[in-house]
C-alpha cells in the first residue's frame, strides 16, 4: 500500500523501523588504560582471575575482572559496563550488586587513578597473603 493512501485510510503516519538493541557506550580512555594496567599486573604476579565476568547466565551484566580465590568481582568506573549516574541505571546497579551477593561474591569497584598507581594489585597480594596465612587467631577470654 502506498504511504498516501495508508495515510488517508487511516489518518496516522506510517510505522518508522527503529533498531531494537542499542549499541554499548563507549569505554573512556583512561578506562582502558587501567585494565591494560591490572591485567598486565595480573598475570606478572600469576594470580587467577577471569575478565570481563558475566556472573549470571540471564542478565547482560558484567564485571571487569574476577579474582577465582578471593570470589572477587572487580569493578573499574568509567567501562561500559559501569553504570551512569541516572536513576534506572543507579537501580540497575543496585540490582546487580544485590544479586552478586546473594550469590556469594564479594564486589568491589575501583577508579582508574586507584589502578594507575599501584594500590589495587598490593591491596590483592595482601588480601590473597591473609587468605594463605588463615584467620587471625585471638587468645580466649576465660
Amino acid at each position: 500500500m502506498e504511504i498516501d493512501i495508508y495515510k488517508s485510510k487511516t489518518k496516522k503516519l506510517p510505522l518508522k523501523p527503529k533498531p531494537r538493541t542499542k549499541p554499548l557506550p563507549k569505554a573512556k580512555q583512561n578506562y582502558l588504560e587501567a585494565e591494560e594496567t591490572l591485567f598486565q599486573e595480573l598475570e606478572e604476579n600469576l594470580i587467577g582471575y577471569r575478565r570481563r565476568f558475566k556472573f549470571e547466565s540471564t542478565k547482560n551484566w558484567r564485571f571487569d575482572f574476577y579474582i577465582v580465590k578471593l570470589n572477587l568481582l572487580i569493578e573499574i568506573a568509567g567501562s561500559s559496563w559501569a553504570v551512569g549516574r541516572c536513576g534506572k541505571k543507579i537501580a540497575n546497579a543496585y540490582s546487580k550488586y544485590d544479586l552478586a551477593e546473594e550469590l556469594g561474591y564479594q564486589h568491589i569497584r575501583f577508579d582508574p587513578c586507584n589502578i594507575e598507581s599501584g594500590y589495587v594489585i598490593h591491596w590483592i597480594k595482601s588480601e590473597l597473603a591473609r587468605l594463605e596465612n588463615g584467620p587471625d587467631q585471638t587468645i580466649p577470654e576465660d
